[in-house]
């Protein structure tokens, strides 16, 4: 990879920063996608020293936590309750098409990771899909209630709950989200 290919690919990747998500921080500041893509990449490295997920491939969890969510570069964030099929199809087949464009070998890598990211039959695949979701769910509930939409009462209970279900550990930290959920919007 050459100095220029390597800062494009920066630069193409940098949109994050700024392309905004619906859910608020702490400061009543918009989150960035970037921001919830390097905090599922920290929870995958908490999640390292695990008992649970030391047959797990962390390093690679990381990666594909840090890309997941790079399609969205050139669609901009459609909250999930929102996106349709198309939108999915139109986000990934961009993203597709310029990890299509790197240079060897991190076009094969990227693209490798983006196949099992999409099969999620590994255990790799299905860690990063729920930390996807979980992370979401933690934001909501750092954020102030006046930010939240009305179905996000319902959804904040619902959302990722098929995720977690192939581990124990996950599954924890999920009852744990739904009691502070719980305690948060309960008067």
């Amino acid at each position: 990879m050459t100095p220029q290919e390597f800062l494009t690919i920066l630069s193409r990747a940098a949109i994050l920063k700024t392309t905004t998500r619906h859910c608020y921080t702490q400061e009543n500041r918009k989150e960035s996608v970037a921001d919830h893509s390097w905090r599922i990449a920290l929870m995958a490295m908490l999640l390292s020293g695990e008992p649970e997920f030391q047959d797990t491939d962390m390093n690679k969890v990381v990666r594909m936590c840090l890309i997941h969510d790079l399609g969205e570069t050139f669609t901009g964030d459609i909250p999930s309750f929102e996106k349709t099929d198309q939108n999915v199809q139109t986000e990934d087949a961009q993203f597709l098409t310029w990890a299509s464009t790197f240079p060897s070998p991190q076009r094969q890598e990227w693209l490798s990771l983006l196949d099992e990211m999409e099969k999620l039959q590994t255990k790799e695949a299905r860690t990063y899909k729920a930390l996807d979701k979980l992370e979401a769910l933690i934001s909501h509930n750092e954020s102030d209630l006046s930010t939240w939409l009305p179905l996000e009462y319902d959804l904040q209970l619902t959302y990722g709950q098929e995720n977690v279900k192939f581990s124990p550990y996950l599954a924890a930290l999920r009852q744990c989200i739904d009691q502070w959920t719980l305690a948060k919007i309960t008067p």
